[in-house]
């Protein structure tokens, strides 16, 4: 059933299916109004939904232009969407400017409070909570409706597999949860009411599921998305407070996206092609030139945007990783250019030299260890070779000698890439590399192995492999099924590191 699930998924981008997990809130919602099952009729969703959209979509455009940025006409759908489900629907004229000042400032915050082209605040939340200073009007979060709870619930799962952040939203959740129940219950609240009122009617899970996880604010990595959760866990608690300021959710989130900021890389950078050079069967490494110095660890990833026109389905983002090294004044990317690729590929195998194309969101733990002494494994699928590309480099660059077993699997001997860096490493640095193919017939002259990395292969090119870390990079489906089979081996699910990013 997970692999059913996770095959879904995959079929999609991480922006996408937010989308629809929002919009797909509001459709429920707007099915419910029908038979009176929230407070508000078809006609309030309909205008307050059409209105905020309208306004999103007028704002953004406005500030694209002035800021000569690309849109990514899913994030403004999606930040709309959010903000439709977390205020007051209107009821009548009143309620126009509320709406108005909340939708243009949710799409105006993302450019004018930004740092190094990097901006800091989740959209809605600084919408809202703008609002709440100056209009006095905020968010009432209507979307913690119990009849919505089920679809709050199925579909924010989904979103936190897609993403991988269980890690966030649990450490979230937990202290959110115990810091309200443990307040009330000083106060003689009865601990049934207490959890039943967090779980049934409060915007904990929407809030956990939707926002918390905004990729721009979570911090790069595990430690400290934890510590972000339980942050904005702590502070999503209505009891606390600073003097007279009592927090409300979107304070809490804020204040949260502060402390991700200051911890987190400030880069934003807009890169120009240097070069493209065709480097295996359907892969072109990209080489863009950078006026300011990117500081980065071997194996990281960003999400890379390129605007283009005639977007499908996946969008104007990817999450691509450095595949240069820290030592290499330019960056490079490996992609592969499959038939039928995405408009997204399509557009980037057209850039000419001196095109460009923006870079932001550093993050990922796929790196060295900095005990050099340990010995490892790399098995790399295609070209999920990337990260080890970037790391082999930096070590011969570096003239550092690690004990390495790169076992590296391809359909034909025309797909294997980095063939030069990975030989160089065995001639000067001692690195064994081990390059199998599975499509038969197989050449005569291919002097590799053939046939599937499986644990017979792992044996005979790694005898000691309980004492080594084994590094795994390829897609969700193929690092999952050598999870399986070394756990299987012995190995010990701490010498195991998987290759993991968004929307991969």
């Amino acid at each position: 059933m997970l692999k059913y699930i996770d095959d879904l998924l995959n079929r999609v981008t991480m922006y996408r299916l937010v989308l629809y997990y929002v919009t797909g809130l509001w459709l429920a919602a707007f099915i419910l109004s029908f038979f009176k099952l929230l407070p508000y009729t078809p006609l309030e969703f309909f205008i307050s939904a059409a209105l905020i959209v309208g306004v999103c979509l007028s704002v953004n455009s406005i500030f694209a232009r002035v800021f000569g940025a690309p849109t990514n006409l899913e994030s403004v759908y999606a930040t709309a969407f959010i903000l439709i489900l977390i205020v007051p629907p209107m009821r009548s004229s009143g309620l126009l400017p509320f709406l108005v000042w909340a939708a243009l400032w949710a799409m105006a915050s993302k450019y004018i409070f930004a740092i190094f082209k990097k901006h800091i605040f989740n959209p809605a939340a600084f919408a809202v909570g703008l609002t709440a200073l100056t209009l006095n009007r905020s968010a009432n979060w209507w979307v913690s409706s119990v009849y919505l709870l089920p679809f709050v619930v199925i579909g924010g799962l989904l979103v936190v597999r897609k993403i991988q952040r269980f890690d966030l939203v649990i450490s979230f959740l937990v202290v959110a949860f115990f810091s309200i129940s443990g307040f009330s219950f000083l106060k003689g609240a009865d601990p049934l009411s207490v959890v039943e009122k967090i779980m049934l009617y409060s915007p904990l899970l929407f809030f956990g599921f939707a926002m918390l996880t905004e990729p721009s604010g979570t911090p790069p990595t595990r430690n400290l998305r934890i510590m972000y959760g339980a942050l904005v866990g702590l502070l999503f608690n209505p009891n606390v407070h600073v003097g007279s300021f009592y927090f409300t959710p979107e304070f809490a989130l804020l204040t949260g996206n502060i402390f991700s900021y200051l911890v987190s890389p400030k880069q934003k950078l807009v890169l120009r092609l240097r070069e493209k050079i065709f480097s295996a069967k359907d892969v072109y490494d990209f080489w863009f030139a950078s006026d300011k110095k990117m500081n980065f660890k071997a194996g990281q990833y960003m999400e890379w945007t390129l605007g283009h026109e005639s977007q499908d389905r996946r969008g104007i983002r990817r999450y691509l990783t450095i595949c240069s090294s820290p030592t290499e004044k330019d960056i490079m990317v490996g992609v592969k250019f499959p038939p039928n690729s995405s408009s997204f590929k399509q557009s980037m195998i057209s850039l000419k030299k001196g095109d460009t194309i923006v870079v932001s969101q550093l993050a990922g733990e796929f790196v060295l260890p900095r005990d050099a002494s340990k010995k490892l494994v790399f098995i790399a699928g295609g070209i999920g070779v990337t990260p080890f590309r970037s790391m082999v480099k930096y070590l011969l660059d570096k003239k550092e000698r690690r004990d390495i077993v790169l076992l590296y699997c391809n359909h034909t001997p025309d797909d294997v890439a980095y063939k030069d860096i990975f030989d160089e490493a065995k001639a000067t640095l001692g690195m064994k590399t081990v390059y199998t193919i599975t499509d038969e017939p197989f050449p005569k002259n291919w002097k590799g192995a053939t046939g599937f990395v499986d644990e017979a292969m792992i044996k005979k090119a790694v005898p000691d492999y309980k004492e080594r870390m084994f590094y795994i990079s390829g897609t969700h489906a193929m690092v999952a099924a050598f999870v399986e089979i070394l756990q299987k081996m012995g190995v010990r699910k701490k010498q195991i590191v998987q290759d993991f990013f968004p929307g991969f």
